[in-house]
C-alpha cells in the first residue's frame, strides 16, 4: 500500500493529544472503526488512516502544542490536489487550533502529476541567460489605461534591462486592454527593444475570466505572441494550474501569484504552512515562477518561512523540474546583496516600487538593479560600485539605501 503522509501542528491545553491524533486518523478516513463488526474491519483495514507520530510540547510563550503526523491511503483519493487537499485537511482545517505543515506524497500520487515544464533551466534557457540572478518589474498603475500607456510603460521598463516584466494581478479583461491587443503590443514593444539592445524580454500577462475559459484564453494570449502567463493560482486553484501547465499547447512559462495567501498561512494556529501553499502544492501543479512575499519589504514573511517555501520549490524530493523563487514586495537595488546571500543564484529579483520609483524613471530602475547586480557577483560593495560612474545606482543608494 501506498500512503500521503501529512503533518500537522495542533494547539491545546488539555487536550490528549494521542487520542486527537487517532481521531484524526479514523474520521478523515473511514469514519469509525470500534463499531464495525471484525469481517468489516478487515475490509476496511486498506482505506485507514495511520498514525504515525505525536510529539507533544510546549512554545516559549507557555502554550501546549502537538506535532502530528497521519498516513493516508492513496486508495482514499483521487490524484489531484483538490482530493488530497480535502482528504487531509478538509474538515478538520474547522476542528480547533490546528494547521498544516507539511505533506509527503507517495510515488504513486506524483506520478499523476508532471510539475513545471519550463522551470528554472527553462526559462534560462529561454532568455539565453545561464547563471546570474534574474531580473523582473511590475506594470504599476495600469487601471484605465489605454494600450498606448502600457506600451509606454512596458518600453522603459524593457530599457531598463529587465529580463522578465508581469502585469499586476489586478489588471482583468477590460475594453481597453483585451489580453490578445496587450500581448501584441507589448510582444512588438518587447523585439523592439530586443533589436535595439541584443536582450529577450518575457512578459507574464494576466491570465483571467471564468475558469472553464481560461484555457480558450490562454491560447489566444498564445496566438497573439504571449511568451508567459501570470494566474492568480489560489482564487482558481491548483486543479486548474496542473490542466493549464500539462496542456501541450500551452507552450510558455507559468508565474503564479500568491493573491489571497495570506488568508491561508499567516497564523500559527490556523490554515496551511506557506512551504505547502506556495511551495510544494505550486511546483507539483506545474508553476514554473512562484511568488510570494518577500522578508524585507512592505508585506512581510518571515525569513524562516521565506526559506522553507524556496527549499521546496528546488528541493530533490520532488521529482520535477525546480521553480524559480520569486521573493516580491519591497525590494529595491540596496537589498540585492542581501537577497543574493539568502537565496543565492537561482532566483528572480522582482521589484514594482523599487524601478518606477526611481529618480529618472523607470529605465534607470532596471539599471540601477542591473548594476547592484553586478557589483554583487562580483563582490564588490554597492556604495564602491557606485561611486565608480554608475549614476543610477547612486541614486537608488542615496533614495532607499544601501545594504544590511
Amino acid at each position: 500500500m501506498s500512503y500521503c503522509i501529512a503533518s500537522y501542528r495542533c494547539y491545546d491545553s488539555q487536550a490528549d493529544f494521542h487520542k486527537k491524533a487517532s481521531s484524526i486518523a479514523i474520521g478523515m478516513t473511514v469514519g469509525s472503526w470500534t463499531e464495525l463488526p471484525a469481517a468489516k474491519q478487515e475490509s476496511m483495514k486498506k482505506h485507514l488512516g495511520e498514525v504515525i507520530s505525536v510529539e507533544v510540547n510546549e512554545s516559549e510563550q507557555g502554550e501546549r502544542y502537538a506535532d502530528i503526523q497521519i498516513a493516508y491511503p492513496d486508495a482514499n483519493f483521487s490524484s489531484d490536489i483538490p482530493a488530497l487537499l480535502i482528504t487531509v485537511f478538509g474538515k478538520i482545517s474547522m476542528d480547533g487550533q490546528i494547521k498544516l505543515t507539511n505533506l509527503q506524497f507517495s510515488d504513486t500520487f506524483l506520478s499523476s502529476f508532471t510539475g513545471p515544464k519550463f522551470g528554472i533551466q527553462g526559462v534560462r534557457d529561454i532568455l539565453d541567460v545561464p547563471e546570474r540572478p534574474l531580473l523582473m518589474s511590475i506594470f504599476k498603475s495600469v487601471i484605465g489605461h489605454d494600450l498606448d500607456e502600457l506600451t509606454r510603460q512596458f518600453t522603459a521598463q524593457a530599457l531598463g534591462g529587465v529580463d522578465l516584466i508581469k502585469d499586476d494581478e489586478i489588471l482583468f479583461e477590460n475594453e481597453l486592454t483585451p489580453i490578445e491587443k496587450r500581448v501584441a503590443a507589448c510582444r512588438k514593444a518587447a523585439d523592439d527593444v530586443q533589436a535595439q539592445t541584443g536582450k529577450k524580454v518575457l512578459y507574464a500577462a494576466n491570465l483571467t475570466g471564468h475558469t472553464f475559459k481560461l484555457k480558450e484564453q490562454a491560447k489566444k494570449a498564445i496566438d497573439s505572441g504571449a511568451n508567459a502567463l501570470l494566474l492568480n493560482v489560489l482564487a482558481y486553484g491548483y486543479d486548474v494550474l496542473h490542466e493549464l501547465a500539462r496542456d501541450p499547447e500551452i507552450n510558455i512559462p507559468i508565474m503564479a501569484h500568491p493573491s489571497l495567501a495570506g488568508a491561508y498561512y499567516p497564523s500559527p494556529y490556523y490554515g496551511i504552512s506557506a512551504s505547502v501553499l506556495l511551495g510544494q502544492l505550486m511546483r507539483i501543479a506545474g508553476a514554473d515562477l512562484v511568488l510570494f512575499p518577500s522578508p524585507y519589504g512592505s508585506v512581510v514573511m518571515p525569513k524562516a518561512e521565506n526559506m522553507a517555501i524556496r527549499e521546496q520549490l528546488v528541493s530533490p524530493a520532488l521529482p520535477f523540474q525546480h521553480s524559480f523563487p520569486v521573493p516580491s514586495a519591497g525590494i529595491h537595488p540596496g537589498l540585492v546583496p542581501l537577497i543574493l546571500k539568502d537565496f543565492g543564484h537561482q532566483v528572480i529579483i522582482n521589484a514594482g516600487g523599487g524601478i518606477h520609483g526611481h529618480p529618472e524613471g523607470a529605465s534607470a530602475g532596471g539599471r540601477a538593479f542591473q548594476q547592484a547586480i553586478d557589483a554583487a557577483l562580483a563582490g564588490t560593495s554597492l556604495a564602491d560600485h557606485a561611486a565608480q560612474g554608475h549614476q543610477e545606482l547612486r541614486q537608488a543608494l542615496e533614495l532607499w539605501g544601501g545594504e544590511r
